[in-house]
């Protein structure tokens, strides 16, 4: 396969956010008819673009694999948000708005201003995130307000507001070091976002507004205090104290002493898994870095979600359901991190989930009887905890605990093939496995009423 032209970034930019502009006709289509146009596109850019001038959009990489992933990843992302959104075209626009414009202006931009890097990954520019963010928001509200469903009584503010947020949740993962297409991961953190903000309710967002007033300054305290006690014990770093304060601020207000006392047990949890066998680990070369010190990455990574399921818990009607996702979720990361140290310390022999290959303790995506064990029986003690704590019924244990372990072994299976060629990291890895976990339990849950 040859070029017959000279490939250019901003000219492959250029049609990236042009195609934005198809957008405007999801306020016209059926989702079934805007799927087929998607479906469609897909089919043109693999099969007919090439024979058309197309080849000039192909970067080396495309030319060596025989094949444009992100030109082909592009289209398939819309015809996801079409068919996961087809209720609600108005999210699928806004987040194609935040794909096309914001990621494709922050590529532009990027590579034309060589301003200050983002401290985390070099290979991104504060004035391309900033570009992101503005372009990606001001598109996305567009969109959101062209494409506002009728018959859908929305808040004044979301059209405005979600995009926005959207964008900077959107830009801020793109600047994760990882290999993962941002065709893929743009659209659906942006759709993720506005689909939780869908949810909440102005009665609801003025009564959590109120009691944060309040409840505020005690939360901040005592957090701050306990992120503190952590950073002079070792067991997390000065970024992983400081997430950790503003995670624990958020759930405390938004979920009260037992949301807290929750995320507690969990932190003690997998601080204390980390230091079981901690000199045979080292020995190994497998022990976490800086001695089992959190970083504010894995504060992130393991308690997020949580904090956004919790945020939901107050801000919604969908409480009963948020908490779920929410006890899931520490759940899912707490029994997780006991399942990894305890494997690493004990576990006499490790496979990889996906071919049952035996390979040495510490492998990503590897599994032991002893880590397994270890792993759901925390995920039952932190789910019976929930319970105790009146954060869920009863009812809800199964699920939690359910979701926790699939949560967990769909993580091996994605670390064992995919973190390695560097497409995912471990703290992506771990935040997928507390959604994961999360979606699971709830879906469980709804099948059990």
């Amino acid at each position: 396969m040859k070029r017959s032209e000279a490939f250019s970034e901003h000219g492959r930019q250029a049609i990236h956010i042009a195609m934005g502009g198809f957008a405007l006709l999801l306020r016209y289509l059926s989702w079934w008819q805007a799927a087929v146009l998607a479906a469609g596109a897909i089919v043109f850019n693999g099969q007919v673009l090439p024979r058309v001038g197309g080849l000039r959009l192909y970067r080396p990489a495309d030319l060596a694999r025989r094949f444009p992933l992100g030109i082909l990843l592009y289209p398939t992302s819309v015809l996801l948000l079409i068919l996961v959104f087809r209720e609600r075209l108005d999210i699928a626009a806004a987040a194609w708005g935040v794909l096309a414009f914001g990621d494709g202006m922050a590529t532009v931009v990027g590579t034309t201003i060589d301003g200050p890097r983002v401290r985390w990954n070099r290979d991104k520019t504060i004035a391309g995130s900033v570009s992101f963010w503005l372009f990606g928001g001001l598109a996305g509200a567009f969109l959101a307000w062209w494409c506002r469903p009728p018959d859908v009584s929305l808040s004044s503010w979301f059209p405005i507001v979600a995009p926005f947020v959207a964008a900077a949740a959107a830009a801020a993962v793109e600047t994760i070091p990882i290999r993962l297409d941002d065709n893929l991961s743009v659209p659906a953190t942006a759709a993720a976002a506005l689909w939780a903000m869908s949810l909440m309710t102005d009665d609801r967002l003025r009564m959590a507004a109120t009691h944060a007033a309040s409840a505020a300054p005690m939360a901040l305290v005592l957090n701050v205090l306990v992120a503190w006690i952590g950073y002079r014990l070792r067991t997390v770093s000065r970024a992983g104290a400081a997430c950790g304060a503003i995670i624990g601020s958020v759930i405390a207000i938004a979920t009260g002493w037992q949301g807290w006392t929750l995320l507690f047990l969990t932190f003690i949890a997998a601080a204390a898994s980390s230091r079981i066998g901690l000199r045979r680990k080292t020995l190994l070369g497998i022990a976490e870095e800086s001695g089992g010190r959190r970083g504010g990455g894995n504060a992130f990574a393991n308690t997020g979600f949580a904090s956004l399921a919790a945020l939901l818990a107050v801000t919604s009607h969908a409480e009963e359901t948020a908490m779920i996702a929410f006890a899931a979720a520490l759940a899912a990361g707490g029994s997780d991190t006991i399942a990894s140290e305890v494997g690493k310390a004990f576990g006499r022999h490790t496979y990889l989930v996906t071919t049952s290959q035996r390979v040495p303790p510490g492998t990503s995506g590897a599994i032991s009887l002893e880590g397994t064990s270890a792993g759901f029986a925390g995920a039952i003690a932190l789910g019976l905890a929930a319970v105790s704590l009146g954060l869920v019924t009863r009812e809800a244990l199964v699920p939690v605990v359910v979701g926790a372990t699939t949560g967990s072994l769909v993580e091996s299976a994605l670390g064992a093939t995919l973190e390695a060629p560097g497409v995912l990291n471990n703290d992506v890895l771990n935040f997928l496995n507390t959604a994961i976990a999360a979606s699971v339990a709830v879906l469980l849950a709804s099948c059990l009423q």
